[in-house]
């Protein structure tokens, strides 16, 4: 929260010495990340605080600016489709190295499975909820939200 020191028209950042966090603000200025040139750039300063171990608290207010802007750097460079229903179960089958074989008792027959996996029916909701559970994901995972 900023505030205003009476007469001097200067503002304040909180109730905090704020010495450390310029001096890091100088040292390496944040800015949004627009090339990988700047992305390992951006990934050497936070390995170099991370391996300090114990960071301060203006570090750490610092580490986490640094974060998001890698993160959200990231997120435009790689972004990661959204996969639900039968695409995510073949996902997770894949992940878990599971055979059909491993999933028949939760489909009661080979054959609901295989109409499953190839969409030809749509998983139930008690399907979901087994699944969910032996994934250990929400159940919601396998549904479309907000196309």
């Amino acid at each position: 929260m900023q505030n205003m020191i009476r007469g001097t028209g200067k503002m304040t950042l909180g109730i905090r010495n704020n010495n450390a966090y310029i001096e890091l603000l100088k040292s390496f200025p944040p800015r949004p990340i627009t090339s990988e040139e700047e992305f390992f750039a951006t990934q050497k300063v936070i390995n170099f605080l991370i391996d300090q171990g114990e960071l301060n608290p203006d570090e750490e207010d610092y580490l986490d600016v640094l974060g998001t802007l890698v993160y959200e750097y990231e997120e435009k460079q790689n972004p990661i489709p959204d996969i639900y229903g039968v695409d995510l179960l073949k996902a997770l089958m894949d992940e878990f190295n599971m055979q059909r074989k491993d999933l028949v008792y939760i489909f009661e027959t080979e054959a609901i499975l295989s109409e499953v996996l190839s969409q030809k029916i749509p998983l139930t909701i008690d399907h979901i909820y087994k699944l969910a559970e032996l994934f250990n994901i929400s159940p919601a995972a396998f549904l479309e939200l907000g196309s």
